[in-house]
């Protein structure tokens, strides 16, 4: 069997000829470069990638890849992207985001692709700030923050993006920093190589609006002492001189010195298939964790949805598209039965939905028999309640105070001459006015009626009620003489009740 050839891809198989648009300093160039570093180590071809942003400065990521991409809308991204891989699970599918598009109007979205674990790569760009918008408050801004949106500090608990992950359900959470390539670029390789929902988050430096924002951690006078970089298996010490570590104490992690009180031996190990662990890690400002938080292997939602396809045409063949539209109540508006509108005369064929009735009733014998003999008996067997009618002209007031008045739930509408003009039902005004700022008193019932109603005339068999009551989900159906004046008005209670004393 020949074996597939090696891909060879560089750096510059992965850069567009865009023109890339961020402001001189932003930590934006580092990640894309790093990303761009990333994908030839995969060995995947590179039409197999595809790249979804939302909103925001690094939702502009996909125009300076040269792959498949989609810039959507605000939030959104996630969504989009578990579409692409789910119809095509051959992709590699990331989404690039930020704090304010992931974590704000894109919250939901970000919680369910890590609840259904689905196989995509989500980068999160963290700068603590709003910057395509020009420095608003961002979710994930600390408190105190001063911004144009807080001008007099932020009292708002920020988000903690690593949090919401592991909360979410995500089988990978990750945390670098745009300063740090290598290290930036072999987590991005690990998430890659995740299946399942991988998340990685970075902080990231906006040096327009919210500069030095994580100076304590990227500088480097300050971050060998506040980073702790994160190794499985290996003890969870930080430091210059690697003389500090963490070991547990009473639900928490501790920062201890090693010395004389505390060897290396009594440092905590990390453990990245411990959420316990994960959850105490996310809480950590100083140190702040870095690397894989946590890596868990659980089943992605693409592998249960194509499994589920598989057992169920290993079961039921394959599907038939024709067969599936029509595999509901379905009908077709005919001629004849257009006739049945008030203004033309004639009525429905009685075996105008034979098939539909029989499957209503039941194929048995005794169905049958109960099926030909409503089609014999007519509206006037049924003895319809004689109709309220109200004047297109007369005012809302006055017809609720009809029916409330006569404890019924529809009024025919009705000219001078008794023609029947428009029905009013309790749907209608729940529909049309309940909720809304109307004077009753100032509106009149042709505003809110329903016009040219369904009708049948006295001689239409009672089958006939029943498809249209049935089928069009009609609670009153009005009925009419042979000068299509109303002489009754039929409701789903009434027949209802005479289909029970006739079963």
């Amino acid at each position: 069997m020949a074996m597939a050839p090696e891909i060879k891809l560089t750096r510059k198989d992965f850069v567009s000829d865009q023109t890339v648009r961020w402001c001189p300093g932003c930590g934006d160039y580092a990640i894309l470069a790093t990303v761009q570093k990333t994908l030839p180590r995969l060995g995947i071809p590179k039409e197999k990638f595809v790249f979804v942003s939302g909103i925001g400065c690094s939702s502009r990521f996909p125009y300076y890849m040269d792959t498949y991409g989609i810039h959507s809308i605000h939030g959104r991204a996630p969504t989009l992207a578990t579409g692409i891989k789910l119809s095509n699970p051959d992709l590699s599918v990331w989404v690039i985001t930020g704090d304010g598009d992931a974590l704000s109007i894109g919250g939901n979205h970000i919680l369910h692709a890590g609840r259904r674990n689905i196989d995509l790569n989500i980068l999160l760009f963290n700068n603590r700030i709003y910057g395509l918008t020009k420095g608003q408050l961002s979710p994930t801004s600390p408190v105190g923050t001063r911004t144009k949106s807080s001008p007099y500090g932020s009292i708002e608990r920020p988000l903690n993006p690593v949090e919401v992950a592991l909360a979410s359900g995500a089988t990978f959470v990750a945390r670098t920093i745009d300063v740090l390539q290598k290290h930036m670029g072999e987590v991005m390789y690990q998430g890659a190589l995740h299946k399942g929902l991988a998340f990685t988050e970075i902080l990231q430096n906006c040096v327009i609006f919210n500069n030095g924002a994580w100076f304590d951690y990227s500088e480097r006078g300050k971050r060998d002492e506040n980073d702790l970089y994160l190794e499985a298996g290996k003890p969870m010490v930080f430091g210059k001189n690697k003389d500090k570590g963490l070991v547990h104490d009473e639900g928490s992690f501790k920062v201890v010195e090693i010395g004389d009180e505390y060897s290396i031996e009594d440092i905590a190990i990390h453990d990245p298939t411990s959420l316990e662990n994960a959850f105490l890690l996310s809480q950590l400002t100083y140190p702040l964790p870095l690397g894989i938080i946590y890596q868990v292997t659980k089943p992605s939602y693409c592998e249960g949805m194509w499994g589920q396809i598989q057992q169920v045409k290993a079961q039921l063949g394959e599907g038939d598209l024709h067969k599936l539209y029509f595999s509901a109540d379905t009908w077709e508006v005919t001629a004849d039965e257009e006739e049945i509108k008030v203004g033309v005369k004639g009525a429905v064929d009685a075996n105008l939905d034979e098939a539909y009735i029989d499957e209503l009733l039941g194929a048995e014998s005794a169905e049958a028999d109960l099926a030909e003999e409503l089609a014999s008996m007519t509206l006037h067997d049924l003895k319809p309640k004689a109709p309220i009618t109200i004047r297109p002209s007369a005012l809302m007031d006055h017809a609720l105070n009809l029916m409330k008045e006569h404890g019924i739930g529809a009024l025919l509408v009705v000219t001078p001459d008794r023609h029947l003009v428009g029905i009013i039902t309790e749907v209608d005004i729940l529909e049309r006015v309940a909720g809304k700022d109307i004077d009753l008193h100032q509106v009149t019932v042709e505003e809110f009626m329903t016009k040219e109603p369904v009708a049948l005339p006295l001689y239409a068999s009672v089958l006939e009620a029943v498809h249209f009551m049935t089928q069009r989900r009609f609670r009153h159906l009005p009925v009419v003489d042979e000068n299509l004046h109303p002489v009754g008005v039929l409701s789903s209670r009434d027949l209802v009740e005479f289909l029970i004393r006739h079963l």
